[in-house]
């Protein structure tokens, strides 16, 4: 056997496991091209040994931290098994006293709603007096198709969007109320759906949000928009339709026993005092808000529908431990 070849002999050993690598050094010879018998130099065998060694402490450890994740979470989704479980249970036996003509109703409502900021070590938001609710406007904007070396001959429809997208954005609907942040108008979407670039299109549409508070109605506002869109309408020649979708009106839910309740728990578990406060989405709250006093409370919601969404996992635990503590006082 040449040196080379028992070389290459050597290193394919390196393909067993990092233990049996180390263990074969010193046993391993090889005969030389001139026919004299040494002991192969293992420096770089050690050493790529010992690194293979290392790479394998490194993955088991991972395996370990990605495996003490999953049973974090298969616990957690056992909780919100056994809560929806609990839920159900509930519901059905609300829905047969109500069949047997018994009047029932709930006493309080919390729901579990990601708040959009929090003071800094507070782990979750407890809004007593609820968020504004939100207003979804589409506007299509109808022109006159033409050729974009003749725009004389055509009837822009982008041109009167751009126009009425910039009055309503550049608009102050107000500078908030005693309880409610500034009322807001977020331009979502402006769709024309056109390939061509030398095309006029005939027609574009775009959707406009506002989150309002107290000091609008739903009807107030569809006015509002009416209104500006009938302006371009005269400026411009074009054709404007609106079609309005009201989630509901904004609400107060003033501090009481419910608010009460789950910052006693807050504080009993983390060590901190809840914010209340009515920033943040819309609440589901709503739905409920005539039968009952309701609050938020949930998951600090940083991240919201943004790219890599995300909430920190300690938070999950902390707030884990807390609807515990509001449904064993709450009972107690």
């Amino acid at each position: 056997m040449t040196g080379s070849t028992g070389v290459d002999a050597a290193f394919q050993a390196l393909s067993g496991s990092p233990e049996d690598v180390l263990a074969s050094i010193d046993s391993v010879r090889y005969v030389t091209s001139a026919g004299d018998s040494e002991t192969l130099d293992f420096e770089r065998a050690a050493a790529e040994a010992a690194r293979m060694q290392d790479a394998t402490a490194v993955a088991r450890a991972w395996v370990e931290a990605k495996r003490d994740a999953m049973e974090s979470v298969q616990e957690s989704l056992t909780i919100v098994r056994q809560q929806v479980a609990a839920d159900r249970e509930s519901l059905n036996a609300l829905i047969a006293t109500a069949s047997a003509g018994t009047e029932v109703g709930p006493d309080g409502c919390a729901t579990s709603v990601p708040a959009g900021t929090v003071p800094e070590g507070v782990a979750a938001r407890l809004s007593v007096m609820d968020v504004a609710l939100f207003l979804v406007t589409l506007f299509t904007v109808t022109g006159v198709q033409g050729h974009s070396a003749y725009p004389h001959r055509a009837n822009n429809p982008l041109t009167a969007m751009v126009r009425l997208m910039d009055r309503l954005a550049s608009h102050e609907l107000d500078q908030g109320t005693e309880h409610f942040d500034q009322s807001t108008l977020a331009i979502t979407t402006i769709d024309t759906g056109n390939p061509a670039g030398n095309v006029i299109p005939a027609q574009c549409s775009a959707n406009v949000n506002i989150r309002f508070n107290d000091a609008h109605s739903g009807d107030s506002l569809t006015q509002w928009l009416q209104s500006e869109a009938d302006k371009i309408i005269a400026e411009t020649g074009v054709s404007i339709a609106l079609k309005v979708k009201i989630s509901g009106e904004s609400f107060i839910t003033p501090p009481g026993e419910l608010s009460d309740l789950i910052d006693k728990a807050v504080q009993a578990e983390l060590g901190v005092t809840p914010e209340l406060s009515t920033t943040g989405g819309t609440s589901d709250a709503r739905f409920v808000k005539d039968l009952c006093p309701v609050t938020e409370f949930g998951l600090v919601g940083k991240t919201m529908h943004s790219v890599d969404e995300r909430v920190e996992v300690a938070q999950i635990t902390q707030l884990k431990s807390i609807y515990p503590r509001i449904l064993h006082d709450y009972f107690a």
